[in-house]
């Protein structure tokens, strides 16, 4: 699909609506349906949508494997961070009233910071495992 000039400029046009809506979905999933998982699997989405059009390895390029690896490990951290942070200021693991002066903005705070992790998180494993797909085969000679 490399040598498709339609394709590619309406590339160049979408992908940045795409991840701008993954961030629209991320902040407003406090609000109404959507939040971390379905943010991820968007932005994730953006970027296999980039690497099928412009190929793998300049997606690699753009989003590396040491990042994709490290989307993985901080998504994690973010979560658990927030039940931390919830044990060390009085409260239960990931009760997020205590995160806040007012518990209405301790809760919008924590859902905020869980979202974000999980949003990281999912979006690192879409990517890793197509990386991991799209990439099979290609750095072992390429026997037939």
């Amino acid at each position: 699909m490399e040598s498709s000039l339609v394709l590619r400029v309406v590339a160049k046009l979408l992908i940045p609506f795409i991840l701008l809506f993954a961030l629209y979905v991320q902040f407003h999933g406090d609000f109404g349906p959507g939040g971390g998982f379905q943010a991820g699997t968007i932005f994730a989405a953006g970027i296999v949508f980039y690497a099928l059009v412009f190929g793998l390895d300049n997606a690699r390029r753009i989003v590396p494997d040491r990042l994709v690896e490290a989307m993985l490990a901080l998504g994690v951290l973010i979560y658990a961070g927030v039940g931390v942070a919830g044990l060390l200021l009085g409260g239960n693991y990931l009760d997020y009233f205590v995160l806040a002066a007012d518990p209405v903005h301790g809760q919008h705070r924590g859902i905020f910071w869980v979202e974000a992790g999980v949003a990281v998180t999912v979006s690192g494993v879409m990517l890793k495992i197509f990386y991991m797909f799209a990439g099979r085969g290609r750095h072992d000679g390429d026997a037939a």
